[in-house]
C-alpha cells in the first residue's frame, strides 16, 4: 500500500479465543494512546471485528500493539482489509 498521507479505513477480523477474555476493552484501552476513531465488537461468530480510522501509520502502530498486549496470545487468525477512511467516527468505541 502507498502511504500518501490520506486518512486510512482498517478492518481487522481477529479469530481465536477472542470473546470473554477482555479483548474489546484492552483494545479501547490501547487506542486510547493512538488518535483513531472507529469501534470493536463481538460478533455472532465469536471473532471480532475492529474498524479503525488515522493515518496509516497510526493505525499500523495500533494493531501492533494490540498484537503485543497481552491479547496477541489469543489471536490465532487476523483478516484486514484497507480502504479510504470514511470520517463518521469521533472516538473509538465498543459497538453491540
Amino acid at each position: 500500500m502507498v502511504s500518501d498521507g490520506s486518512m486510512k479505513q482498517v478492518k481487522v477480523l481477529f479469530s481465536g479465543r477472542v470473546q470473554g477474555v477482555g479483548f474489546r476493552y484492552t483494545v479501547c484501552r490501547i487506542a486510547a494512546s493512538f488518535q483513531v476513531t472507529g469501534y470493536v465488537r463481538n460478533l455472532m461468530t465469536g471473532d471480532v471485528e475492529l474498524v479503525a480510522e488515522g493515518f496509516e501509520q497510526e493505525l499500523v502502530d495500533f494493531l501492533r500493539s494490540i498484537r503485543e498486549s497481552h491479547l496477541g496470545r489469543h489471536i490465532t487468525r487476523e483478516q484486514s482489509g484497507w480502504s479510504a477512511a470514511t470520517d463518521v467516527y469521533d472516538k473509538f468505541r465498543i459497538s453491540n
